[in-house]
C-alpha cells in the first residue's frame, strides 16, 4: 500500500529526496540522447539538468549520513501517494521536442511541490535550508524548461495563460475525459445488452440508469483516493473525484435517456446517435487539450466504443 506523504519521517523524506533526484537526472540524461541529433542546444541543456540532478543527490546523501548514517531505504515516488505515475516517454524513438518540453515541465512542477512540501514537515534547521536551496534551483529548471518554448516557436512567449491552461488539463481535463470515456463505453454493453434482450425502452432504461450511476460513484472513489494531489498540481481529490464521478454518469446516461421514448426501434436508433456524439466529443476533447492528433484519436475511440457495443448487442440478442 503506499503511504500518504504526512506519515513520512524525516528520515524517509531524505531517502524519498534521493530517490527522487536520481530517477529525474537519469530521465533528463535519456531526453538529452534522444534530442542530441536533432536539437543539440537543447540536449545540451537537460545534460546540464542532470548534472545538477546528480549533485542534489550527492547533497542530499551526504546531509542524510550525517543525520541518520549510512543505510538509505529505498522509498520510490510509487510508494507514496500523490505522484503521478510517469509513461516512459524518454524511451520513445524519435524525441518529439514538444513532449519532452512538457514533460520536462510537469516534471519540476511536482519536484518543486514536494520540495515545498517537504519543507513544511521536517523540523530539522539544517535540513530545511537543503530542501529550500533545492527547490528555489527546482525554480530556475522550470523556468529553463518553459523556455524551451522557443525551440518549437520562437515568437511564442509563455505566458501565465498557459500555465493556468497546464493547471485547467491536470485538475479538470483530464479527471472529466477520464469519466466520460469510461460512462460513454464501458455503459454500452449493459444498456444494448439489455435493449436487445427485452426489447423494452423501459428495461433499457433501468439498466443504464443503474449502471451510469453505480460507474459514476466507483469512478469517484477511486479517483479522489488514487491521488492527494499534494505532488502533482492535480488540485483537490474531492474535486477531480467529483469530476470524474459526474463526468463518468454522464456518459453513460448520455445514451440512455433515448430509452425514455416508449418506442422501441425509434428509441434504439436516436441512442445510436447519441453514442456517435459521445464518441465524437471524446475524440475532440483529446484532441483540443491532450494533443492527441484527432484521426488517431477518432479511430482509438470509434474502435473501443464499436467493440463494446458490438459485445453488447451479442449478448443481448443470444
Amino acid at each position: 500500500m503506499a503511504r500518504n506523504f504526512k506519515d513520512l519521517s524525516e528520515r524517509e523524506i531524505l531517502a524519498l529526496a534521493v530517490s527522487l533526484e536520481e530517477e529525474d537526472g537519469r530521465v533528463y540524461a535519456d531526453f538529452a540522447e534522444g534530442l542530441r541529433e536533432t536539437y543539440p542546444a537543447t540536449a545540451k541543456l537537460f545534460d546540464d539538468m542532470g548534472k545538477e540532478e546528480s549533485e542534489h543527490r550527492a547533497s542530499l546523501i551526504e546531509t542524510y549520513r550525517t543525520r541518520f548514517g549510512e543505510h538509505i531505504p529505498l522509498i520510490r515516488r510509487q510508494d507514496v501517494k500523490g505522484f503521478v505515475q510517469r509513461g516512459p516517454l524518454w524511451l520513445k524513438r524519435p524525441l518529439k521536442i514538444s513532449d519532452v518540453r512538457k514533460q520536462a515541465e510537469l516534471m519540476e512542477l511536482e519536484t518543486r511541490q514536494f520540495y515545498q512540501k517537504a519543507i513544511e514537515q521536517v523540523t530539522d534547521a539544517g535540513i530545511r535550508k537543503l530542501l529550500g536551496d533545492l527547490e528555489e534551483i527546482e525554480r530556475k529548471h522550470q523556468v529553463a524548461a518553459e523556455a524551451m518554448e522557443e525551440s518549437i516557436a520562437p515568437s511564442v512567449k509563455k505566458t501565465e495563460d498557459e500555465a493556468q491552461r497546464l493547471l485547467f488539463v491536470l485538475q479538470i481535463v483530464q479527471p472529466g475525459l477520464a469519466g466520460l470515456m469510461d460512462g460513454s463505453v464501458s455503459t454500452l454493453a449493459p444498456v444494448f445488452a439489455a435493449a436487445f434482450a427485452t426489447k423494452s425502452s423501459h428495461d433499457a432504461l433501468l439498466v443504464g440508469l443503474a449502471a451510469s450511476i453505480g460507474a459514476g460513484i466507483s469512478m469517484s472513489l477511486a479517483e479522489a483516493l488514487s491521488d492527494d494531489g499534494s505532488m502533482t498540481g492535480r488540485g483537490r481529490p474531492m474535486l477531480r473525484g467529483s469530476v470524474t464521478g459526474l463526468m463518468t454518469a454522464a456518459g453513460g446516461i448520455g445514451h440512455t435517456l433515448p430509452f425514455l421514448i416508449k418506442d422501441f426501434h425509434v428509441a434504439f436508433l436516436a441512442a445510436v446517435i447519441v453514442v456517435a456524439m459521445e464518441l465524437a466529443t471524446i475524440a475532440w476533447v483529446r484532441n483540443r487539450y491532450m494533443d492527441t492528433p484527432l484521426l488517431s484519436a477518432a479511430f482509438q475511440v470509434v474502435v473501443g466504443g464499436v467493440l463494446v457495443f458490438a459485445v453488447g448487442i451479442w449478448i443481448g440478442s443470444s
